[in-house]
C-alpha cells in the first residue's frame, strides 16, 4: 500500500456511530423550502447520507407556526427515540420454537401466535371497511394476550383503557382459531388527484397559513376527500413526506385555535403513524411499545400509553407479542416483547415469510445435478438441486459461483433469472422483473415463468420488493438469495437476507472463494474489523492524507482528472468518487461542483444540468441509476443510461436527479469501477462505520485511492463500529413456521 505518511495505513474508516438507515433513504435534491419555517437542507450535517433516493427528506417549510428552534428540536427527539429503538429492538425478532401437544398434529405455540395474529389482522380490516362493532372476543385467549383484546376493546367502546398494559409484557402467544389467513393485498400506487381536489386542499392550507406547494402531495396522500380531511384533523398534514410535527401543530393551531392542543386525540394518533413512518426510513419494520410511548412522550403527548392503545383499538397500527428465549415449561410465563407496526410493512413481512417457508417446505423436484456440480461453484450447485430455497454468501470474487449454478442450470434445460441489485450484463434489476419491463414474463397464474430464480445483492432487498419477488416466484421453483453480508443493508424498511441467515432456515452457504490482490486483502480484512496495511507494488491501493476540507476537495479532482487516468491507463469516466454524505464542505455536492467545473463546465441550464453531465437518477426510493444527460425540451430531462433512454419531467428533475461523479455508498452499493476514490474528509467521522468502509472500498475493481482526513477515526470505526441493528420481525415469522412445519406428521 502506497502512502504520504505511516498513520494513514488503511484506507478504510468505521464511525463512531454507523450511519443511520434513514441515509439508505433516498433523497436526491436540495430539498429547497416551499415556504413557512421548517428545516432545511442547508443546514443538513455532512454525516447524513441523506440522498439515496425517495426525495423525502425535510420539508423545508410545511407549515407555519414551528419556532426557530422546533426543527433542532425535534431532529433531537427523533434521535434519542430512535436511538433507544435500536438499543431496545435488537436486530431482529428471537422467535421460539414453540412445540405441539404429545399425541396431537397442533400448530406450535410460536406459530399459533402467528395465525392468531392474522386472523386479528383479518377482522381489523373488516372492521374499517365496515365500522361495525368490536373485535370478537376470542374464546381462546387467555392472561395478558386477553388484557390485549380487552384494553382494544375497552377503547372502541369508550372506557378508559388499562393504563398498564404496556408497563408489563403479555405472557404466553394465542393458539390459533380455525381460520384461514387473509392474503396480503397489492399495494398498488395512489392515484393522481383530480384539480378540483387540489384546489381544495389549496384553500385549506391557505386557510391554515401553509404553502401552496403541499397541495399535490397532501391531495395525493390523503384521497379523494383530502381537503374535508384535513380541515377535521389537520394534523394529517403528517401524511406529507417531509412534513414534521411542530409544522403540522402550527398548521393546526392556524385552523383550530386553542382546540389544537398537545392532548388532542387527533394529534396523537398521527404522530404514531409518523413515528413509525420515520422509524421505517431508519430501516424499522416495527418499534417496540415502550420505544412509541417514549418518543410520544418526547412530542408532549400527555398519555402515551393511552395514546398508543387508542392507535391499536382503532387498526391505526398493529400490534405483536414475540416470543423471547426458548420456550419455557408448562406454567411458567414465557418472556416476550410487544412490538407496533403499520399494517403495510406488517403484511409484507408475513407474506415473505410465508414465501420462503412455501418454497423450502414444498419443494419435492429432487434432481441429480451431480455431473454439473463442478468448479466453483460445485456445492451450491449440490445444494440448488435438493432445495427449493437456499442462501448464499460471499465477496465479490463469490459472485461466480450463482454465475455458474445459473449456467449449469440452464444447460439443464431449466428455466433461469438472474436478479441484481443495478442493470447488469445477464441480470436483470428486481424492479424491471416485478413491473414486466425486463425478464422471463409471467404465466397464466401471475406467476414468474421460472424454474430458478437467482438472486444477487441479497442485502440490499426491502421487505416489500422481497415480498413481491417471494410472492411470483411458483411452486416447485428453486430461489437461491446470495450476496455480502457485510456490505450496507437496503435502502427501505427490513433488513430481508440477515434475518433469513438469522433463521436458518434453509441451507446455507459460505462462499470460501476469496477476493483476490491487495484490494481484496484490504476489504477482507476490514470486513472482520481489521485495517490491515497491505503490500500493493502496483499501487492499487493508494492512501492522500490531507488537513482539511478545502484540501480534500482539491485533492481529489486532481485524482479523478489527471493522477488515476495518467497512472493506471483508467479513462475519466470509469472513476467514481465516494463520500459519507451529501453536505458538508466536501460532500457530493460540493464535489460534484467542483468536477463539474473541471470535467464539464457550463451554466447548468436545463434545472442545473448541462448535455454531458454524469448524473445519478432515483426513479423510486432505494433505485439509483448512473446516467448521463443528453438534452432537455418541454418533456423534461432526457438521459442516457447504459443505452436506454429515459425521459425525466421538469417537474421532477430536481427530486429525481443530481450529478453522479460523486455518490454515497449506499447510491454506490451493488456497482463496481475499475477505479475509486473515497474522500474521507474530517467532519465526516461520526458518519463512517465498518459497514460503511466496507461497502466503499470495495467498490473498486483495479485501483482505491482514499483522500484521507479521518486520522484515527478510521481503523477505530473499522474496529468498533458495527451497522446500528433495525427492529424487524422476519427471523420470529421464519423461525415459527419452521417450527410450525417440522411438527406436522409425516
Amino acid at each position: 500500500m502506497s502512502t504520504d505518511r505511516e498513520a494513514a495505513q488503511a484506507a478504510e474508516a468505521a464511525p463512531p456511530s454507523a450511519p443511520d438507515p434513514d441515509e439508505a433513504q433516498p433523497r436526491v435534491a436540495e430539498d429547497p423550502a416551499p415556504g413557512g419555517a421548517g428545516t432545511t437542507g442547508a443546514a443538513e450535517p455532512p454525516d447524513a447520507e441523506d440522498g439515496d433516493g425517495d426525495g423525502s427528506g425535510a420539508a423545508d417549510g410545511t407549515a407555519v407556526g414551528a419556532d426557530s428552534d422546533a426543527a433542532e428540536a425535534e431532529a433531537e427527539a427523533e434521535e434519542g427515540a430512535a436511538e433507544e429503538a435500536e438499543a431496545e429492538g435488537g436486530a431482529g425478532a428471537q422467535g421460539g420454537d414453540g412445540g405441539g401437544e404429545a399425541g396431537k398434529p397442533v400448530l406450535s405455540e410460536a406459530a399459533a401466535e402467528l395465525a392468531a395474529q392474522k386472523v386479528e389482522r383479518e377482522r381489523i380490516a373488516r372492521r374499517k371497511a365496515e365500522r361495525q362493532g368490536p373485535v370478537d372476543a376470542g374464546a381462546k385467549l387467555s392472561g395478558k394476550a386477553a388484557d390485549l383484546l380487552a384494553a382494544v376493546r375497552a377503547v372502541e367502546s369508550g372506557e378508559k383503557p388499562s393504563p398498564v398494559y404496556f408497563d408489563e409484557a403479555p405472557v404466553a402467544p394465542r393458539r390459533a382459531p380455525e381460520a384461514p389467513a387473509a392474503p396480503r393485498p397489492a399495494r398498488t400506487a395512489a392515484p393522481a388527484p383530480t384539480a378540483a381536489g387540489v384546489e381544495g386542499v389549496r384553500a385549506v392550507l391557505a386557510r391554515g397559513g401553509a404553502p401552496e406547494a403541499l397541495a399535490v402531495p397532501a391531495a395525493t396522500a390523503l384521497g379523494e376527500d383530502a381537503a374535508e380531511r384535513l380541515a377535521e384533523d389537520p394534523w394529517q398534514l403528517l401524511a406529507v413526506a417531509g412534513v414534521r410535527p411542530t409544522q403540522a401543530d402550527g398548521f393546526a393551531r392556524a385552523l383550530l385555535g386553542q382546540d389544537a392542543g398537545p392532548g388532542d386525540e387527533r394529534r396523537s394518533a398521527a404522530l404514531v403513524g409518523w413515528l413509525l413512518e420515520q422509524a421505517a426510513l431508519k430501516g424499522h419494520t416495527s418499534l417496540e411499545a415502550p420505544t412509541l410511548e417514549a418518543a410520544l412522550a418526547q412530542y408532549g403527548v400527555p398519555d402515551p400509553a393511552e395514546s398508543l392503545e387508542q392507535a391499536i383499538g382503532e387498526g391505526a397500527v398493529l400490534v405483536f407479542q414475540e416470543p423471547l428465549g426458548p420456550p419455557v415449561a408448562e406454567g411458567e410465563e414465557q418472556p416476550v416483547r410487544v412490538l407496533v407496526g403499520l399494517e403495510g410493512y406488517a403484511l409484507a413481512e408475513e407474506s415473505l415469510a410465508d414465501g420462503l417457508a412455501r418454497l423450502a417446505n414444498t419443494f419435492n423436484d429432487l434432481a441429480d445435478w451431480e455431473k454439473a456440480a463442478t468448479g466453483p461453484g460445485a456445492e451450491l450447485i449440490r445444494a440448488a438441486s435438493g432445495h427449493g430455497l437456499v442462501a448464499h454468501t460471499g465477496g465479490e470474487a463469490a459472485r461466480a459461483e450463482p454465475l455458474a449454478l445459473l449456467a449449469a442450470a440452464r444447460d439443464l434445460g431449466l428455466r433461469v433469472c438472474l436478479v441484481a441489485h443495478t442493470p447488469a450484463h445477464g441480470a436483470v434489476t428486481a424492479w424491471d422483473l416485478l413491473s414486466g419491463a425486463a425478464g422471463p414474463g409471467r404465466d397464466a397464474d401471475g406467476q414468474f415463468a421460472v424454474d430458478l430464480l437467482v438472486v444477487l445483492d441479497a442485502p440490499q432487498l426491502d421487505v416489500e420488493t422481497a415480498a413481491a419477488l417471494v410472492e411470483s416466484v411458483p411452486d416447485g421453483a428453486r430461489l437461491v438469495l446470495s450476496g455480502d453480508p457485510g456490505v450496507l443493508g437496503s435502502a427501505g424498511p427490513g433488513r430481508v437476507f440477515a434475518d433469513v441467515l438469522a433463521a436458518r432456515a434453509c441451507p446455507q452457504l459460505v462462499s470460501r472463494t476469496p477476493d483476490p490482490g491487495p484490494l481484496g486483502e484490504l476489504v477482507s480484512g476490514v470486513g472482520v474489523g481489521e485495517l490491515n496495511q497491505v503490500d500493493a507494488p502496483a499501487k492499487e491501493v493508494v492512501i492522500v492524507p490531507v488537513r482539511d476540507a478545502g484540501e480534500a476537495v482539491h485533492r481529489c479532482v486532481q485524482l479523478v482528472a489527471e493522477s488515476v487516468p495518467r497512472a493506471f491507463g483508467i479513462p475519466v469516466d470509469a472513476v467514481q468518487v465516494i463520500t459519507p454524505g451529501h453536505g458538508g464542505s466536501a460532500g457530493t455536492r460540493a464535489l460534484n461542483a467542483a468536477l463539474k467545473e473541471r470535467l464539464n463546465p457550463g451554466p447548468g441550464r436545463f434545472g442545473g444540468f448541462d448535455p454531458g453531465d454524469r448524473v445519478v437518477h432515483v426513479p423510486a426510493p432505494g433505485r439509483a441509476v448512473p446516467a448521463r444527460v443528453v438534452s432537455a425540451d418541454a418533456q423534461g430531462l432526457h438521459l442516457d443510461s447504459a443505452g436506454a433512454r429515459t425521459v425525466v419531467p421538469k417537474e421532477q428533475v430536481e427530486s429525481r436527479v443530481r450529478h453522479g461523479w460523486a455518490v454515497t455508498a449506499h447510491q454506490a452499493v451493488g456497482a463496481r469501477w475499475p477505479a475509486v476514490v473515497v474522500v474521507l474528509p474530517g467532519d465526516a467521522a461520526q458518519a463512517l462505520s465498518r459497514d460503511w468502509v466496507y461497502t466503499a472500498f470495495g467498490r473498486a475493481e483495479r485501483h482505491l485511492s482514499v483522500v484521507h482526513g479521518v486520522d484515527q477515526a478510521l481503523p477505530r470505526a473499522v474496529a468498533e463500529v458495527l451497522p446500528k441493528p433495525r427492529t424487524t420481525r422476519l427471523t420470529g415469522l421464519l423461525r415459527a413456521l419452521v417450527a410450525a412445519a417440522q411438527d406436522q406428521p409425516e
